[in-house]
């Protein structure tokens, strides 16, 4: 018998984050380890009346293929890929890893040229996304790996996921609908505002806001969420950012990244652990080392650092910054292959001024 909470997930992500509808063409992807949230959604799928297509990684795959693929297999892009990337109505992705450092041997210039070709079919996606040709979320099903990388016991990660996603409450899209209210109060404080400072720990930096959209995220393309997002003005953010937690991308780990920007770009990038690769990442093209978001976590039931972004941008308190992509329906302009979103916690001391004015001290917003 599934796991109630695993039969509520399908249900929300296939009724509500996603959505999906009658006649979809309708992808899920994910390891053979979501195989119980695979079926559900398969299910959930069919009622909607969709059309529906797995595709189940199988462990090792990656590795096999960025350590052994020469040049012209790395940035092949076959046609039923380019197919897919205009024609599928929605999808699902499901993030259940077996292990998290599986492509740590792998030789980053390698990742690097793969992202690089992928690029037209990252544009494809963020147009679609933005113009809502495309309906798709990102999600987790909890794994050993998962909650050993986050310092817990999987059935206390279990627990830790389930309740991030609100699925102990008895209705949870009503409650991720509140949370929707919640976050667009502070959404339109920020469309009014034109200037940004964050201040923190060894970071002091300025960036202008101005004329671009906040996006309020609330369980529809993230699952779970609670965030709102904008980019800035590309070529206004000015100061030293360091970054609280460490920086997890393409299966590595850089930590205690500084970064150094002027006039919107990236003119000096450090790390204590994994510099060479960080630097590796911004050389990528031209757009890398430009920030493509600026997004405020507003979820105060996670309050704990678990190495996995789509639940750590969202803790209540914190900023993240991403370099690379900028989504379109942002405002944002900048394009690049890369979206590597880092977190900078203000939950100790921690300040944002909008426009001059202290409107969130410590995490917590005063507006």
């Amino acid at each position: 018998m599934a796991d109630p909470r695993v039969v509520k997930l399908a249900q929300v992500l296939v009724n509500y984050s996603v959505p999906v509808q009658s006649g979809d063409w309708f992808v899920v992807r994910g390891s053979e380890l979501a195989a119980p949230l695979i079926r559900e959604v398969y299910r959930e799928a069919l009622k909607a009346g969709a059309h529906v297509e797995t595709r189940v990684g199988i462990e090792g795959l990656d590795e096999i293929f960025l350590k052994n693929a020469s040049d012209e297999q790395l940035t092949h892009i076959s046609e039923v890929e380019r197919l897919a990337a205009n024609k599928v109505n929605s999808t699902l992705n499901i993030m259940a890893p077996y292990n998290l450092k599986g492509l740590s041997g792998v030789d980053p210039k390698k990742q690097s040229l793969a992202s690089k070709a992928r690029a037209e079919l990252f544009k494809i996606f963020m147009r679609r996304s933005a113009a809502n040709d495309l309906r798709w979320s990102l999600t987790l099903y909890p794994t050993q790996a998962s909650a050993q990388e986050a310092g817990m016991s999987l059935s206390e990660y279990e627990d830790f996921v389930y309740g991030a996603m609100l699925l102990d409450r008895d209705d949870p899209i009503a409650a991720w609908q509140e949370q929707g209210k919640a976050q667009q109060r502070i959404a339109d404080f920020l469309t009014k505002t034109r200037e940004l400072r964050i201040v923190g720990k060894d970071t002091d930096l300025r960036l202008t806001i101005a004329g671009r959209k906040w996006e309020n995220a609330h369980g529809r393309k993230n699952f779970p969420d609670g965030e709102v997002f904008s980019a800035p003005v590309e070529d206004s953010v000015n100061g030293v950012v360091a970054y609280t937690y460490p920086a997890i991308y393409g299966g590595r780990e850089v930590d205690g990244v500084r970064l150094t920007f002027e006039n919107g770009r990236v003119v000096k990038a450090q790390a204590t652990m994994g510099e060479e690769y960080l630097n590796e990442m911004l050389n990528m093209d031209a757009g890398a080392r430009t920030l493509g978001e600026l997004g405020v976590g507003t979820n105060y039931g996670i309050q704990r650092f678990t190495k996995n972004m789509l639940f750590d941008e969202k803790i209540g308190g914190s900023v993240h910054l991403a370099l690379g992509a900028a989504a379109p329906e942002t405002g944002g302009t900048n394009v690049s292959s890369l979206h590597w979103d880092m977190l900078v916690d203000l939950r100790d001391g921690g300040e944002i001024f909008a426009d001059g004015r202290s409107v969130m001290r410590n995490g917590r917003w005063e507006i």
